[in-house]
């Protein structure tokens, strides 16, 4: 999104502050502006981001560097805390029995983050269910229905009933063996007064624990009004922020917490119903300024492993450090990759891979990396057991055939065994290590490069 773009230009300007141990104030001066310019071209509300820099700029000017802290950190730590101010906690959303209302206008996304909650929720360990009530949209109903089947949780709709009061109550009915009840609602193309009255009459019958707001991230300076008006229907506890995996700016949603003197429940970042994050300010502030974040990171590849070894019950990955590394261990090693969501997300959760590195990357890095693991899956699947379980056994002649099945030449099939290699050396090292020698090693690894930065930049493999 647009507002990646302050991670961008708060980096290039902090990079000149490089060996600086006071900061001047046309330093200071100069990194105001570019947070200034960042967050009004992503649609931030004037007086919020006035606000954000004056603070920035009083502080760097008055507070003294801890001893040994460089000028260039010093500032990095005061934007990080005042930007986890800006956007707030994380809406409450306990793990318990509770209905959640959500508002919105059309075509903000309400009804896929519906399902997306209730997926969220049923990893969680809670059985929700998802309510359709909007009778305004043709194709709601269907839409809702494939999308809570895809999530694999409870739904209830009835495209035969016009009164999404009477569905609402009967879908409560319906599901009450539901530990949560996600209760989606009809939107307009604009605010209008037959929408606030349906949504009102919606929460007297549901009388929801809390009503949250959908927000498409384009909305731009437009969710003012919206999320002002939604607060006087029905109370706004949480806002949850659609499409941030696309070019959308992001700010006009930073404007509607405020307006609605709420907060950030959760953030959706793509198609499926997988792709939603729960709201973590420290950890979403220190991704966009290039720092990582870690436990979003670990929360994924836990999930990945989890959904790969459900599919395959036969495979544990620590079976990797106490025999051979075979190429059916690469794919399920992919798989469980491909599980995590786009590779430019799961780079910038990495300290020191995101951010900075990523800006120096090539536009189509990402693109170009992953096309690369598709044709890797494409040969494997094109491969026989005995070539999965011993690489070592394909020749030339088997080269040829697993390149004319796959669809991709010789030179690619090379590649992928070279990388099975290079991994199969690495995973080695480890095999009858201890915890600490195991640190150690990562440790070395890290200072020697030939990771996944050098892997990326030198064409090595695909990850």
């Amino acid at each position: 999104m647009v507002l990646d773009d302050l991670g961008t230009s708060l980096r290039s300007s902090l990079d000149k502050l490089q060996g600086k141990s006071r900061l001047s104030e046309s330093d200071v001066e100069e990194i105001v502006k570019e947070i200034q310019r960042s967050l009004l071209s992503a649609d931030v509300d004037v007086s919020l981001v006035m606000e954000l820099s004056d603070s920035i700029k009083s502080r760097a000017l008055e507070e003294e560097p801890p001893g040994g802290t460089t000028a260039k950190d010093h500032v990095l730590k005061i934007v990080y805390e005042e930007m986890v101010e800006l956007v707030g906690d994380s809406t409450r959303l306990p793990l318990e029995n509770q209905t959640i209302l959500l508002a919105g206008l059309q075509g903000s996304g309400k009804t896929t983050s519906a399902a997306k909650m209730a997926w969220w929720f049923s990893k969680k360990g809670l059985r929700p269910a998802v309510v359709q009530t909007d009778t305004f949209r043709p194709g709601a109903y269907d839409q809702a229905k494939q999308m809570c089947e895809r999530a694999e949780v409870d739904f209830y709709g009835n495209p035969d009933n016009d009164d999404p009061v009477d569905i609402a109550r009967t879908g409560l009915e319906e599901t009450a063996d539901a530990d949560v009840h996600i209760v989606d609602t009809a939107g307009r193309h604009a605010l209008e007064d037959d929408l606030i009255a349906e949504i009102e009459e919606i929460e007297g019958v549901v009388d929801p624990d809390r009503s949250l707001l959908v927000l498409d991230a384009a909305i731009g300076q437009g969710a003012k009004e919206q999320a002002r008006q939604f607060e006087e229907s029905i109370g706004i506890e949480g806002v949850v922020i659609t499409k941030l995996d696309g070019t959308a700016k992001g700010g006009g949603a930073l404007t509607a917490v405020n307006e609605t003197d709420s907060s950030i429940a959760f953030l959706g970042t793509g198609e499926t119903v997988q792709d939603i994050e729960r709201f973590e300010p420290s950890g979403f502030i220190s991704r966009l300024l290039g720092m990582g974040d870690l436990k979003q990171l670990s929360e994924r590849v836990e999930r990945a492993m989890q959904e790969t070894q459900e599919e395959d019950e036969d495979w544990d990955p620590e079976d990797m450090l106490q025999g051979d590394f075979t190429l059916n261990d690469m794919k399920r090693q992919m798989d469980a990759m491909n599980k995590m969501g786009p590779l430019d997300q799961v780079m910038d959760m990495i300290p020191g891979l995101g951010g900075g590195m990523m800006d120096e990357l090539p536009d189509d890095a990402m693109d170009v990396t992953q096309d690369r693991m598709r044709r890797f899956e494409r040969i494997m699947d094109s491969m026989t057991e005995e070539e999965l379980e011993n690489p070592r056994v394909v020749g030339q002649s088997r080269t040829e055939r697993i390149a004319r099945g796959s669809g991709t030449d010789e030179e690619t099939v090379q590649q992928l065994l070279e990388q099975h290699s290079m991994m199969e050396q690495t995973i080695s090292q480890f095999q009858g290590m201890g915890d600490g020698d195991m640190q150690r090693m990562m440790k070395k690894m890290g200072g020697e490069g030939g990771g996944l930065g050098d892997m990326m930049g030198g064409g090595k493999g695909p990850f």
